[in-house]
């Protein structure tokens, strides 16, 4: 895959939204995590969370697949960006 296609986009972009849902997963998980040695912070549902942004992780996947999709059927032929 050579830089700046339509395809390189593409992974970009949804490498940067499995990114994101990591770190929100992350973010979430630590605070269990330091209970070990505290008190438990208020909020509950942390199973529910993770399910949540696994969810519209999936959802924002799919409509990227669309969306080039869809870019892929208006300009035929590889499709450079830039240069």
């Amino acid at each position: 895959m050579s830089c700046f296609t339509l395809s390189y986009v593409e992974q970009l972009c949804i490498w940067l939204i499995v990114i994101i849902a990591a770190v929100a997963i992350i973010r979430l998980v630590l605070p269990r995590l330091l209970t070990l040695f505290g008190p438990a912070p208020a909020g509950g549902g942390l199973v529910f969370q993770v399910i949540s942004i696994i969810l519209w992780a999936i959802v924002a996947i799919f409509c990227i697949y669309i969306a080039f999709d869809l870019i892929a059927c208006i300009a035929p032929g590889p499709l450079h960006l830039g240069r």
